[in-house]
């Protein structure tokens, strides 16, 4: 693992100075995501929302994310990435702001689609943006890096999350998990947001103005993609296409009825206080950035595709314990190791994906992404909701987990019969 580190510090030099000072943003703007993750559902129910009144609060999000991917993108290729970024950035800080000022479920509809739209459009166009931004030889590692300090800023603010809750609460004289203590991280959430976005305007500007050159030195045929007239869609070949998102949409299918209930899920099963709650979701991040810090390893023994099929494959058992064991502990251990393992072969996929298409279609890839995962999760929220009042707690959540464990399988399959002859996978 130190030997690990140290090549990692070694790539950081390695990066262009916009890509350094684009993980400082990523990591601002995770603290703000993270907590968001972890505290955003808890803070409905301290409202006084029901699961799926919840789940349709965080639908609406979903389906403001599909909406923006594509226009995102292409506004990037007309304007430069950083405007864009900047746009999602106070989209995000906007709607935490009025999150945090108004409780009311009409106005929570509306922020909810609001925070969604300024997330996605962040994550569309950082993908391109780093692409732009980085060496073909250090291109994996600036995505392994980036994700990493995701993972390990949403460590620090889950832990510390619970614990500001929880001072803040005794200093108002309430509990923990109710509105006005929970209110507090809606504002720190903000303060987070709109550091992010001054820290963005640092970047140094990207505004389209002739070829462009990679940052080897390079001429980039980006330009081209630049110059594409908005509203029209640049596919190359439509096969690889299909092949690189269908797999991404099952999973996004089998997570988005799960995943964004994942804390409520915890939280009312087992009875866990907001601090204890918080410190889970840490050490689940942190595990996730270790197993982040050994894929590039695994991605150099194994080939791209093998690594990912191979911790895709390992963490499926994991999401049965996750969902049917009785047992806090063992479900706390299978949370961690599920979502190490699934999450581990993201950056190298993405890197995978982008070396797939020619540099003009990587912000149209990006945004196609994105859409499929966001319109599977926004399908995966209504899904819940009704499961939720139909069936209850139990039989709605066993059925969920059934469906995501048979996706993820699916997806897990589709990924090694269409790469494995890519030359990315190897012989242990």
């Amino acid at each position: 693992m130190i030997a690990r580190a140290r090549r990692y510090a070694a790539s950081y030099g390695g990066f262009s100075p916009n890509a350094r000072r684009f993980l400082a943003v990523t990591m601002v703007a995770g603290a703000a995501t993270s907590l968001f993750w972890v505290d955003f559902n808890l803070y409905l129910r301290a409202l006084g929302l029901d699961e799926p009144t919840i789940g349709i609060v965080v639908t609406f999000g979903a389906v403001a994310a599909v909406a923006v991917s594509l226009p995102a993108s292409w506004a990037s290729d007309r304007v430069g990435r950083r405007a864009i970024l900047l746009v999602g950035l106070l989209a995000m800080a906007g709607a935490l702001a009025g999150l945090g000022l108004s409780g009311a479920l009409p106005a929570l509809l509306v922020l909810s689609a609001l925070y969604g739209a300024g997330q996605q459009t962040f994550f569309v166009v950082q993908t391109p943006f780093m692409a732009e931004n980085s060496r073909p030889e250090h291109r994996s590692e600036l995505y392994a890096a980036q994700f990493a300090i995701q993972t390990g800023t949403t460590f620090v603010a889950a832990l510390a999350g619970g614990v500001i809750a929880r001072t803040a609460a005794a200093w108002l004289g309430v509990e923990a998990n109710s509105a006005p203590a929970l209110r507090v991280l809606v504002g720190l959430m903000f303060a987070f947001g709109l550091a992010a976005f001054l820290l963005c305007a640092m970047l140094e500007p990207d505004m389209p103005a002739g070829p462009r050159h990679s940052p080897s030195g390079g001429r980039e045929p980006h330009s081209e993609g630049r110059r594409r007239p908005l509203f029209r869609l640049r596919v190359g070949d439509p096969g690889v296409y299909l092949r690189l998102l269908v797999p991404g949409f099952l999973i996004g299918l089998g997570a988005g009825q799960v995943i964004p209930f994942l804390n409520l899920y915890i939280e009312r099963r087992f009875g866990l206080d907001i601090a204890t709650l918080n410190a889970v979701f840490a050490i689940t991040s942190l595990g996730t950035m270790a197993a982040i810090l050994l894929q590039p390893a695994l991605a150099s023994r194994y080939g791209k595709i093998g690594s990912v099929v191979m911790v895709q494959s390992v963490s499926i058992p994991f999401i049965v314990v996750l969902g049917y064991s009785p047992v806090f502990a063992s479900v706390a251990v299978a949370m961690v190791i599920r979502n190490a393992l699934m999450n581990a072969g993201n950056p190298i996929f993405t890197a995978f994906a982008m070396e797939r298409v020619h540099p003009a279609e990587r912000g149209t890839l990006a945004a196609l992404m994105s859409i499929t995962w966001s319109a599977a999760w926004a399908l995966g929220g209504p899904w819940y909701a009704l499961l939720q009042r139909e069936l209850g707690f139990d039989a709605g959540y066993a059925i969920d987990f059934a469906i995501m464990i048979a996706c993820y399988s699916a997806a897990t399959a589709m990924y090694w019969a269409f790469f494995r002859d890519t030359g990315e996978v190897k012989r242990a």
